[in-house]
């Protein structure tokens, strides 16, 4: 079997960008593009992975961790020179070599593994990725003989009047005879008026040579897009966020409208699931079957129950059970975890909580850092006050509790099973179990004396 290998280029600092992020780290459907394209590349029986990094090269590492091996460029003296710094690691294997820009989040696994099956079915030392174009212009023109082979990449400043009518681009994208790739870099020239060492020059190199050079055209131009810009990131998110929603609703679920729907590529729906408009599901977001999600709402890495409902919310970092219902406007955030046919109603936020089964939390109420047992009722305005000033502290509500409106559980507090506590109340002391608890001053009434203030 043949050794697969891939050079990621990520040196190029991204000034077109306009931004303080590092270009290739700008997020496409919430990740990184570098991250889409190597993510793309381990999905193929890939040996070895090298990320040439540059400006911002932490960052990158930090993004993709262990997925990847890393190279510095220091300097950046264009795309041959950058795939050179590859060479300690790979120069001397036997195999074959991707090289892929990490500005092409769109590219799909499916393409490089036919480009890299074209090149191997051809027996060429090199196979450029193709694309034909509506607008050729800027792009480096693939030129074919009559017989069809290629020929050379023409730039677009480089090219005659007719070069420039051919349509079909070099997308940036190559497959590498490994070892015959770092012998020809070792002869490419700077002499041009960038003074930068380019990476189709080892097309020109291995052309006279006589070694085979093939061309592998795909029939999708949008995955070859690279985003130099934020209106090409704007580009490249359309594309992906359509992407998404398709695989989406033909695997099942209903999108109502994805025009105005934005899902992960890690997230997974569940069949007979509605999405209404407005809806922004992140990260690794899990979410069951039957469910209506939306309108207008945020889902970041969180897990949701089949048959439940989210209605106007926001959900981070959250496991949500089955049959439940969240919203309208309420706000679950990160490590909360409820039950089954559990109610967390309008205006109500839950933080670092978890709330057994069947308990409702109606609404314009707190839960935070709070053990909620099943069946339990909170009561609208009430809150677990769960923060002195300096530290945290934990409220234990147990089975079958109700808790009457407007009242403060002042933690730590345990409130015990079966127990009420009395609308009005501010609770310091730990509740018994079947008790009615009841801490507010005492009515009294002044007759007559509201003439006074009058």
């Amino acid at each position: 079997m043949n050794n697969i290998f891939a050079v990621v280029l990520a040196a190029g600092q991204g000034t077109r960008m306009k931004s303080k992020l590092y270009k290739v780290l700008h997020p496409v459907c919430g990740k990184p593009m570098v991250e889409h394209v190597v993510d793309n590349i381990r999905t193929i029986d890939v040996k070895r992975i090298v990320t040439i990094v540059g400006h911002g090269a932490e960052m990158v590492k930090e993004y993709l961790g262990d997925k990847s091996e890393y190279v510095l460029q220091a300097e950046q003296l264009g795309t041959g020179h950058a795939v050179q710094q590859a060479e300690a690691l790979l120069g001397s294997l036997e195999g074959t070599t991707l090289v892929v820009c990490g500005d092409t989040p769109l590219i799909r696994p499916e393409t490089l593994q036919s480009l890299y099956e074209f090149h191997q079915q051809h027996n060429a030392k090199a196979t450029i990725l193709t694309a034909v174009a509506d607008n050729p212009f800027g792009y480096g023109r693939i030129i074919r003989n009559a017989l069809g082979q290629v020929e050379q990449i023409v730039e677009q400043k480089d090219a005659s009047e007719e070069q420039k009518f051919v349509k079909e681009i070099n997308t940036g994208t190559y497959c590498f005879d490994n070892k015959a790739l770092f012998e020809a870099l070792k002869q490419v020239k700077n002499d041009n008026a960038q003074g930068e060492f380019y990476l189709p020059d080892v097309i020109e190199i291995l052309k006279q040579q006589g070694e085979i050079v093939t061309a592998y055209a795909t029939d999708d131009f949008d995955e070859i897009l690279g985003v130099n810009d934020r209106v090409a990131l704007s580009q490249a998110e359309e594309i992906m966020r359509s992407r998404i929603n398709e695989k989406h609703m033909r695997n099942g679920v209903t999108i109502i409208n994805p025009l105005n729907t934005h899902i992960s590529i890690e997230a997974v729906i569940g069949r007979d699931t509605i999405i209404k408009p407005g809806v922004v599901i992140e990260g690794n977001t899990i979410i069951g079957e039957d469910c209506i999600i939306g309108p207008n709402t945020q889902i970041t890495d969180s897990r949701i129950g089949d048959r439940t409902t989210v209605t106007n919310s926001v959900v981070s970092t959250s496991t949500v059970g089955e049959d439940t219902a969240i919203g309208p406007f309420a706000h679950l955030r990160p490590e909360s975890s409820l039950g089954n046919h559990v109610k967390i109603g309008n205006f109500v936020e839950v933080k670092k909580s978890t709330l057994g089964n069947d308990t409702k939390v109606s609404h314009l109420s707190y839960i935070g850092d709070a053990e909620v047992g099943n069946d339990v009722n909170i009561g609208c305005g009430s809150i677990t006050v769960n923060y002195d000033g300096k530290n945290k502290h934990k409220t234990i509500i147990e089975d079958n509790v109700f808790v009457g409106c407007n009242s403060n559980l002042v933690a730590p507090v345990k409130i015990g099973a079966g127990s009420f506590i009395a609308a009005g109340s501010t609770i310091t002391k730990e509740v018994p179990e079947d008790a009615l608890a009841i801490a507010r001053a005492r009515q009294e009434n002044k007759l007559d004396y509201a003439k006074k203030l009058k």
